[in-house]
């Protein structure tokens, strides 16, 4: 399946039914009166997050999408019946906003979140509404309320509990496929991976998931190479596996080139805790590996694991240290849930 993590679409709710003008005929009642009914109300457009989608990728062939008016109202105040609402399904994760693509209207972050994108028109009143001691038999009547039309971005930011960062050829994909099932392209040139690729991790009982996103380049901010438009999906995670190639000439210098681009883009993500490794130890000499891991650790000021995707050498130790981090993570939500629990306890 393509991957597909941005969308505009053009949404409208069903406008409301109009009033019916209606009067009673029956046979026996003198003074029969006005019995028009209310038209009814036209359906709504929402949003919710499905667990089964991780891409946007149906809203490449549809983009328009449009809730049933409601039907009139009628005769002995019969009110008509409301239109069918529609619900856009979209991934976790996926955040919803205006048309300036600025604006946050909602951020479905957890199964079955849903948000209301457009309400659709209340229905118009019938001329039962009208009567009065003064209006008899009013002929009066009014349609139904136009519904909402507006143009919405989707944007996807996946679900993960960690990230894999570093510059192009750095291993990461390698990585991910030592430490998951996950089976994401890799090849002996730059930009292999073109788009996120999720695996999930296990230890000791311990179920978390990893995303490993396309390698940044100096000038990443300013659109250099893939740009920076895919690290929206690491902006939830809990940490980052920093991997730098230990083949490279100057590690502190790869090392830097991402923290800048990272920090260009968002002072919080940069933030994160961070794990940095030296990856590709396999194909380095013990002094290498050595010298290059002191040169890392300087410029990182932070212990470097030596680690390498191939052999799985260094590999449970940096695992380990996730973990501990992931866990530090979900503790720390459950006791921010924890109170707002309490206070709807009855």
């Amino acid at each position: 399946m393509k991957f597909l993590d941005q969308a505009k679409v053009y949404i409208q709710s069903g406008k409301g039914g109009p009033g019916c003008l209606s009067f009673r005929r029956e046979k026996f009642i003198e003074f029969g009166g006005p019995d028009g009914g209310d038209g009814g109300k036209g359906g709504d457009v929402w949003a919710e997050a499905r667990e089964n989608l991780n891409t946007l990728i149906d809203f490449r062939y549809q983009q328009h999408f449009k809730a049933q008016a409601g039907r009139g109202g009628s005769g002995q105040n019969r009110t008509g019946a409301g239109g069918a609402d529609v619900v856009l399904a979209v991934p976790v994760g996926t955040q919803i906003f205006e048309e300036d693509n600025e604006t946050l209207i909602a951020d479905l972050d957890r199964p079955g979140a849903r948000a209301l994108l457009a309400e659709g028109g209340y229905g118009g009143l019938g001329n039962a509404r009208y009567k009065s001691s003064t209006n008899r038999s009013p002929r009066q009547t009014s349609p139904g309320y136009p519904g909402v039309e507006k143009i919405v971005w989707l944007r996807l930011k996946l679900i993960a509990d960690a990230g894999l960062v570093g510059l192009p050829n750095a291993g990461k994909s390698t990585f991910l496929s030592a430490v998951s099932r996950a089976r994401p392209k890799v090849a002996d040139y730059p930009f292999t991976t073109l788009h996120p690729v999720l695996g999930v991790i296990e230890r000791h009982g311990m179920r978390a998931v990893l995303a490993d996103i396309p390698g940044l380049i100096e000038g990443a901010h300013e659109g250099a190479g893939l740009g920076t438009r895919f690290l929206g999906h690491v902006e939830r995670c809990a940490a980052l596996v920093h991997l730098v190639d230990g083949t490279a000439e100057d590690v502190a210098d790869n090392y830097r080139i991402v923290r800048e681009e990272l920090a260009a883009y968002d002072a919080a993500l940069a933030g994160k805790p961070e794990l940095v490794a030296l990856n590709k130890i396999n194909a380095l000499d013990a002094e290498t590996i050595a010298e290059r891991r002191a040169a890392l650790a300087d410029a990182a000021g932070a212990e470097v694991f030596a680690v390498s995707g191939v052999s799985g050498e260094g590999v449970p130790e940096v695992l380990h240290a996730l973990f501990e981090a992931i866990s530090a993570r979900r503790a720390g939500e459950a006791e921010m849930a924890a109170p707002q629990a309490e206070g709807w306890a009855p």
